[in-house]
């Protein structure tokens, strides 16, 4: 066709075409390798834009296998592993495809335990042989592995992308659906695999449960809190309406954070071998401090009680380190949850604002104090006369 005869439609279907990398248009049975590799099974991989090809033997309990995905930047990585005693990914023994500091593609072994930096080790079966290619955006994973079973008829298979690798190591990949339901188990017989479905939103909804509850208590509620009590009780307009204010804040906060970490507690029971050591340990010690500050009000003495100066020092030092605690620990949970930008703008926002409040009020306080020292000075009567001829004014008797 000649390109005048063209008509709009076509040129438009043609553009559109032209828009759509290979890895998104094609499917398992319509891509070929270099070096004519053939396989016996492909199959189409539900999420992460992925594709798996192998072929089986099981006399002599060898797996040649192809992995094709596109990771979400050129440096980033892919993998494709075996889960021998699970379903998810602790426990998967990995292999990793990325492109090395000098250009050049290299496939490493992981033994994966943990959501933590990963380290080069030994996987449950041989690596015979190992390969990948990178063009047009797509990784291409080869490899011959020997698995310790002979006769294996299926398995648990786990596959991923992640965004880039800090030097040589692959770092942690989104936590997005896709990424959380990226496993099933695969028949190496018949050329048929399962996708565990459900789990992965079902888990990423209790990551967000766990995200708000803690967010608002410790995030939000009880810097509130602490500000209400701090800087309202300086208005005698305000007495005693900012002590119960101060109350309802600190106590819907520390219902609201115990939610939260009993979320947290299911969901690391939920995450074997998943360990995020110092979010867990500040939120552990969250709940402690914040427990023992909650049983402060039934400890509290009168104003006039000989302890309530050491109960105020007690009181107060709780209070300031559950908030300086509280809102690292949140930073903490969105490196973890790793969620849109917008969500941590927003906090951020939220901090400076009630930030800058406390300044404002912190400055609009010490003026208040100081008028009220200097207008004490200015109206306490003392006597004109010398006392004893030692030269100090004696205030005159009531």
């Amino acid at each position: 066709m000649a390109p005048s005869s063209l008509t709009l439609p076509t040129i438009i279907l043609i553009s559109i075409l032209s828009l759509i990398s290979p890895s998104q248009s094609a499917t398992c049975t319509s891509q070929s390798f270099t070096n004519n590799r053939l396989y016996s099974f492909c199959n189409d991989l539900p999420s992460l834009n992925s594709y798996l090809h192998w072929t089986y033997d099981p006399t002599q309990s060898t797996l040649s296998i192809a992995f094709i995905a596109a990771p979400p930047r050129p440096n980033g990585w892919v993998s494709w592993a075996i889960n021998p005693t699970g379903t998810g990914m602790a426990g998967s023994q990995a292999l990793i495809a990325f492109r090395e500091d000098n250009g050049g593609m290299t496939v490493k072994t992981y033994n994966v335990t943990s959501y933590g930096p990963l380290t080069e080790s030994r996987v449950w079966y041989e690596v015979r042989e190992s390969s990948a290619e990178f063009s047009g955006g797509v990784v291409r994973l080869f490899a011959t592995l020997v698995l310790p079973e002979r006769g294996r008829e299926s398995l648990n298979q786990v596959w991923q992308v992640g965004p880039s690798v800090t030097g040589g190591v692959p770092d942690k990949h989104e936590f997005q659906p896709e990424n959380l339901n990226s496993k099933g188990s695969l028949d190496l017989l018949r050329g048929e695999s399962t996708v565990v479905t459900g789990s992965g939103d079902s888990r990423m909804k209790k990551r967000n449960i766990h995200g708000v509850l803690n967010v608002v208590s410790w995030g939000i509620m009880f810097p509130v809190g602490i500000i209400i009590a701090r800087y309202l009780r300086t208005f005698p307009s305000a007495d005693p309406a900012w002590f119960y204010l101060h109350i309802f804040c600190q106590v819907s906060a520390y219902a609201i954070g115990v939610a939260g970490w009993g979320t947290g507690l299911k969901l690391g029971s939920e995450s074997k071998g998943i360990t995020y050591s110092v979010h867990r340990n500040i939120g552990i010690a969250l709940f402690s401090l914040a427990t023992v500050q909650i049983f402060a009000l039934l400890l509290r003495p009168k104003k006039d009680h000989k302890y309530r100066f050491y109960w105020n020092i007690y009181h107060h030092s709780l209070g300031y380190s559950i908030i300086i605690l509280g809102i690292i620990n949140v930073f903490k949970g969105f490196q973890i949850l790793n969620p849109a930008p917008k969500w941590s703008n927003a906090y951020i926002i939220v901090i400076a604002i009630l930030g800058g409040i406390a300044v404002l009020l912190e400055a609009i306080t010490w003026i208040i104090v100081l008028k009220k020292k200097k207008s004490s000075k200015s109206t306490k009567p003392y006597g004109g006369g010398l006392n004893n001829g030692h030269g100090r004014q004696e205030p005159l008797d009531p």
